[in-house]
């Protein structure tokens, strides 16, 4: 009954929508130069398409292709100042004479993709949503030097901040996604979490959602109406597998276009296809063992393990870094020097880090009074096992891999290490409500490094293992407050060496994500922060078209 209600529901916007006063340009027209569909296949289903709630690489793909910015980052990512940005919704903007607020003149002919304009209230309401403390919104901490939005016109919305910072202009449009106020401001923040729009969005992209089935796919389409240009495409299916592996035979049987994050043993097989070719990426991001500095059941007291810098470092210095890469990523992955890629650290010499050494680990619990005392292979102390389990998402089969191989690695000095695989939404929601003691993660950093606040200042709201170090915190404020370069990347170093002796993670890996596509399509350069952000100039090579290119926006596949 709620499938067939969701499908119900998916056609009536898709009529609502193509009915929308500024919607009807006539039937679009595939040329040389625009329609096809492409279907990308993913292993796990996002659990909303609110933009200040998405997580997860596939919620994000689709909503930074439905929804824009006031301005987006030029492809060298510089977050300095606004040089390199390019105009979105907002087509120009003023600063203030003492730099305290920058004014956005916004695009008079961008509309709603349900045809309203795109108002400065608008803005206003989307930093209203994005602060707000009814909601766990995971980028509200990185906007804090923002102190409000006003609206001096219905085509002018003004952000005031709290002091100059480097990064302000940054602040401002890269972390929010804007939001239609006249379809959600009636709606109480306490239920926007739980609200249909997260699964039926408006926005204002070249792409405009059509329609989501469960379990099934969703389905994305080309504005026809947008300010922009439509997109290229006629449509982007995600197809959604039970597993990575189902993925990986929905793109080798054709029924997949688009597949990213490769593993090594897909890459002969993508080369011996001949309709696939692989693009490198590389992608910023980081995996890490991370652990919970609290005690799981009540967050009041220290964890009995890893609340111990000496248990953490003997965890880091258990582990050999190297040799996991290799075997779980071959030439694909390289060992992580700290909790960013380095692409984005300054200076990857001037820190050092904990050395791969097995006896100095079991000197460290023995120090920290962790003994086998009842000779079954497993440290205790005070009768209470060193022990733990290590929660991987189920969609990420790396990980998986790389949790059976550190349970090798912890068995070697009387650690007991339990891989515990959960499915993606119950994983997260242990790693958010802090009930884990280990748990392998991977973020992608903002550039910039501003999204450490975030994952490790001890104030972050995604720091999952209540990392707490003043030292880390005011360092970081530091490096990112200071508009002198030089001593910026001093900052920066001393940040980093900081928390590598903190350990509140065994840093693990970074990884190259080459995708593979089929040939047919013609692609923009794939930006480090998301592969997606220039999809809707993607396109179709004429010559190559096959049956699903010819279907056009007006029937379904």
């Amino acid at each position: 009954m709620r499938l067939s209600r969701t499908r119900w529901l998916a056609g009536l916007l898709s009529l609502t929508l193509a009915a929308c006063p500024g919607t009807d340009r006539g039937p679009p027209v595939a040329d040389g130069d625009t329609g096809g569909t492409m279907i990308v296949t993913v292993p796990a289903e996002p659990s909303t398409l609110f933009p200040p709630l998405m997580s997860g690489t596939q919620g994000a793909a689709i909503v930074g292709v439905i929804f824009d910015r006031l301005a987006e980052i030029g492809d060298g990512l510089e977050t300095y100042g606004d040089r390199g940005f390019q105009p979105r919704l907002g087509t120009s903007w003023t600063w203030s004479t003492d730099s305290l607020s920058i004014a956005f003149s916004l695009d008079s002919l961008a509309r709603w993709h349900d045809g309203k304009p795109v108002t400065a209230e608008d803005v206003r309401y989307t930093f209203r949503v994005y602060t707000s403390d009814s909601l766990v919104v995971e980028v509200k901490s990185l906007l804090g030097n923002i102190d409000s939005v006003s609206v001096r016109d219905p085509r002018t919305a003004v952000f005031w901040f709290k002091r100059r910072m480097p990064r302000q202009f940054y602040d401002a449009t890269y972390h929010m996604y804007v939001l239609p106020a006249h379809l959600l401001d009636s709606i109480p923040m306490t239920r926007l979490e739980s609200a249909t729009f997260g699964r039926n969005p408006v926005g204002t992209g070249r792409f405009r959602f059509a329609r989501w089935e469960p379990g099934q796919r969703i389905e994305i389409i080309a504005d026809t109406a947008n300010s922009r240009g439509r997109a290229k495409l006629d449509r982007v299916i995600w197809s959604i597998a039970p597993d990575f592996g189902a993925s990986t035979v929905k793109l080798f049987a054709g029924e997949a276009d688009f597949l990213e994050q490769l593993r090594p043993e897909n890459l002969a097989q993508v080369a011996r296809t001949p309709t696939l070719r692989l693009i490198d990426n590389r992608a910023l991001s980081y995996g890490f063992l991370g652990f919970n500095l609290r005690d799981s059941k009540d967050q009041t007291r220290p964890n009995p393990m890893f609340a111990d810098l000496r248990v953490r470092r003997a965890m880091h210095m258990a582990v050999d870094r190297e040799r996991l890469v290799r075997n779980v990523f071959d030439s694909l992955g390289m060992v992580a020097l700290a909790p960013a890629p380095r692409a984005l650290i300054p200076d990857t010499a001037a820190f050092k880090q904990l050395p791969y050494d097995v006896a100095t680990a079991r000197a460290l619990l023995d120090s920290a009074g962790w003994r086998d005392s009842d000779n079954d292979g497993v440290r205790d102390r005070n009768g209470l096992p060193l022990a733990f389990n290590i929660l991987i998402p189920s969609s990420s089969a790396s990980r998986q891999r790389y949790a059976v191989l550190l349970q090798e690695q912890y068995r070697a000095i009387g650690v007991k290490a339990t891989p515990q695989v959960l499915e993606n939404n119950a994983w997260s929601d242990a790693v958010d409500n802090h009930a884990f003691d280990a748990y392998l993660g991977a973020w992608q950093p903002s550039p910039g490094l501003v999204g450490l606040t975030q994952t490790w200042a001890s104030r972050g709201s995604s720091n999952a293992g209540r990392y707490d170090s003043p030292v880390f915190d005011a360092l970081l404020d530091s490096a990112l407050t200071t508009f002198d370069p030089t001593a910026s990347r001093r900052y920066w170093a001393r940040a980093f060496q900081q928390i590598d002796e903190d350990v509140p993670a065994v840093w693990l890996y970074e990884q190259r994500s080459p995708v593979a596509i089929h040939r047919r399509f013609i692609t923009a350069p794939l930006r480090a922060d998301g592969w997606f952000v220039g999809l809707a100039d993607w396109r179709v090579d004429p010559a190559q078209r096959i049956d699903r290119d010819r279907i056009g926006l007006g029937t379904p596949p």
